[in-house]
């Protein structure tokens, strides 16, 4: 029992001095972030990270480590877009941190899809992949309902399908390379593919 005893104190103060240890989570600021995304990204983005512009992405409800990495990889160029680029570059690690938690507050607008004749195509690659090919569904990674998971898939429901099917076609040819899981898969996938899974994306939620 003393054996017992000395080993859970052991273990409870191990668990302690490692929760000591770990590094404090970086502070947020929301006004901060509202503020900067007003006077960087509202044009081309929308008050609430909601744009009407099929190519422009839907930002709002985003997940904020998901953001982040994205405006980083922008400002560092792993991630090519000359305009990101260049409005990245002005932001500093915690202003992107800032908007990026500021855009998860906001509520995203529901999507929806346009084309009945490839939506159910769309489903099947979705929920099912493409086991011929190795195509893995994308509900195993970015949740039946599009919700993504927190940290380390983004959420894809609502989004626009032409900003999808972009994005597929950019990780498929490799400009872009940020993600090399993302074009392994793509990398597979024909534009019919593409454009049948980007329109069932656009209607999930």
């Amino acid at each position: 029992m003393k054996s017992l005893a000395a080993l859970l104190t052991a273990s409870l103060l191990c668990a302690s001095a490692m929760a000591a240890d770990a590094p404090a989570a970086p502070k947020v600021d929301l006004a901060k972030g509202a503020a900067s995304y007003s006077a960087v990204c509202v044009a081309c983005h929308a008050a609430d990270g909601n744009f009407t512009v099929p190519l422009q992405p839907v930002l709002a409800q985003q997940h904020p480590e998901y953001l982040l990495k994205q405006l980083l990889e922008f400002k560092s160029g792993a991630r090519k877009d000359p305009v990101m680029q260049g409005f990245a570059t002005i932001l500093t690690e915690q202003d992107a941190r800032n908007i990026s938690w500021w855009l998860a507050s906001q509520k995203a607008k529901n999507g929806f899809a346009k084309e009945p004749t490839l939506v159910m195509l769309g489903e099947r690659i979705y929920r099912g992949g493409i086991q011929d090919r190795q195509i893995p569904a994308c509900a195993g990674c970015h949740s039946p309902n599009g919700a993504g998971i927190p940290s380390q898939y983004p959420r894809l429901a609502g989004q626009f399908a032409d900003y999808t099917a972009k994005q597929l076609v950019a990780f498929r040819d490799g400009t872009r390379g940020n993600n090399p899981v993302m074009h392994d898969v793509s990398a597979k996938m024909n534009d019919r593919e593409i454009k049948a899974v980007s329109d069932y994306i656009a209607g999930l939620r």
